[in-house]
């Protein structure tokens, strides 16, 4: 290819770039225009639909408000004339109230009016009342020959004795049905106890007779000068009483354990045949450890038989000294095994703790066991002593309750005391001497004829029963029911005595006629 050729083409491609640019770039400026054109076209349309959706949307936003405004309207409305129409109502039950509270006030007030005019009215006939009865009084006072306190005393003493009727019968009606309703239940029980237990009993005085082999024995008992039996005497603290009786000495003291120490004593001394007061010293106080074994063994004894265990050692000592202690001739220590054995088979009638019944029953008078030692009544050291060596509170309150000192607090108090008054009352249980038992016949008799109405008096069956002979004219049937309770009190108030006394009043009336 020429060279020229290849300048004109690149002359001509110069030429003609920047001519296609330039055609290009107002081609491009048109086409831009064009487009900005449209856009701004379609700008304007956007805007404008734009506008016209906001103006729509405003319109419907107004209606809405417009609607709502009308509907709450509307609503208030109707509540408010709801909140009327109560209100109506609350005003028309007020004023209805109103005119009941009005018409009752005026009603009350009616009402306080007649009662004020009533008020007057009975005032008045009140005083009219009083001035007939003023009169009334005084002329009966002038028929009747009395004055107004004559006539109360006369009223007053026919009440008293009608009074006194009804209580008489309530008293006697009360006593029969409790007799009737306790006999039931309390025979059966106490025959069938009694039925049950036998203990034998030994009539215990305060005397011991000691057999000798022969009379020589008297004056070696008494030595030269008397000192064998001033010592005797003096050691065992009894009195030797040697007289004319044949073959036999005489042992005298209250304290019946010094008696059987002095016995057995003086029966070794006996058989020893050695009499001095060396000999004799060492012969009692042997005899005082004998002594003291057998109460052991005696307390023990008891104890197992009855089957009352746990009880302290020193308690069953004082049980076996019981031994060697009476009262009214009856022995304390059998005295005590057969208020246990009482209290077992009650206890075990009733349904309450028959090993309890039975262990104070046992020790309901241990109290006597040192009652000639230390100062006080056997129910006091009883107490004490049960205290001492920690017994049941119940065993406590039943040796201290079974003499009526204090108030039992339990049944098996109640049922020691039943037993204890059951073995005391048993026909042969218990002696007295005759000056005691005089005595208390006197007494018995002194205390009924001490009542007014009463005209004889007579003690009889040993003193268990008093019969009362009173005056009909003083003493009336009601009475006599009134009577026989204020004595059996008295008697229980002053005098002591096994098991219990009947009292019998006996009024008797009769008329004497003769025919002519």
């Amino acid at each position: 290819m020429d060279f020229g050729i290849v300048i004109a083409i690149i002359a001509t491609l110069v030429i003609a770039i920047p001519v296609s640019a330039y055609v290009a770039n107002q081609r491009s400026k048109k086409a831009m225009e064009i487009t900005i054109g449209n856009a701004e076209d379609k700008a304007r349309e956007i805007i404008d639909g734009a506008i016209k959706a906001a103006d729509a949307k405003k319109r419907e936003a107004s209606l809405e408000v417009k609607e709502e405004t009308i509907k709450a309207r509307h609503d208030f409305e109707k509540e408010t004339k709801e909140r009327r129409a109560e209100l109506q109502k609350y005003e028309q039950r007020v004023l209805s109230k109103e005119e009941t509270v009005e018409k009752k006030s005026t009603a009350l007030e009616r009402k306080e009016q007649s009662l004020t005019a009533r008020e007057k009215h009975i005032e008045a006939e009140k005083a009219q009342l009083q001035e007939l009865q003023s009169k009334h009084l005084q002329e009966l006072e002038r028929i009747s020959g009395l004055t107004s306190d004559q006539a109360k005393e006369q009223l007053l003493s026919a009440v008293k004795e009608d009074v006194k009727h009804e209580t008489a019968m309530y008293v006697k009606e009360m006593e029969t049905r409790a007799k009737e309703d306790a006999r039931k239940r309390a025979k059966e029980y106490v025959v069938t106890a009694i039925q049950k237990c036998a203990v034998d009993h030994v009539a215990e005085t305060t005397i011991s007779l000691v057999q000798l082999p022969n009379d020589e024995m008297k004056g070696r008992i008494i030595g030269r000068e008397g000192r064998n039996i001033r010592s005797i005497e003096n050691i065992t603290g009894v009195e030797l009483i040697i007289d004319d009786t044949p073959e036999a000495v005489v042992l005298s003291s209250f304290n019946p354990v010094r008696r059987e120490i002095a016995r057995i004593a003086l029966e070794k001394l006996i058989v020893d045949g050695r009499i001095h007061p060396a000999r004799i010293e060492e012969m009692v106080e042997k005899a005082t450890k004998e002594v003291e074994t057998m109460m052991r063994e005696e307390g023990e004894a008891a104890t197992l038989e009855l089957g009352v265990h746990g009880i302290h050692p020193e308690l069953v000592r004082l049980l076996g000294r019981m031994k060697f202690r009476t009262s009214y001739g009856q022995n304390a220590l059998k005295h005590s095994m057969e208020v246990a054995q009482l209290s077992g088979l009650l206890a075990a009638e009733v349904g309450v703790d028959v090993r309890l019944a039975k262990r104070a029953g046992l020790l309901h008078d241990i109290g006597k066991a040192i009652d000639h030692e230390v100062e006080g009544s056997h129910v006091e050291l009883g107490v004490n002593l049960c205290k001492k060596y920690k017994e049941n509170p119940v065993i406590i309150n039943a040796v201290e309750s079974h003499h009526g000192d204090v108030e039992p607090e339990s049944l098996i108090a109640c049922i020691v005391q039943a037993a204890d008054a059951i073995s005391a009352a048993r026909p042969g249980a218990r002696s007295e001497t005759l000056e005691s038992y005089t005595t208390r016949l006197k007494q018995l008799e002194e205390i009924a004829d001490s009542f007014q109405g009463v005209d004889k008096t007579f003690a009889i069956q040993a003193g268990r029963e008093i019969r009362v002979m009173v005056v009909p004219e003083q003493i009336s049937d009601d009475d006599m029911i009134l009577l026989a309770r204020d004595i059996s009190n008295q008697v229980e108030e002053n005098l002591d005595y096994p098991g219990q006394i009947k009292v019998n009043v006996i009024r008797e009336s009769r008329v004497v006629d003769y025919a002519k």
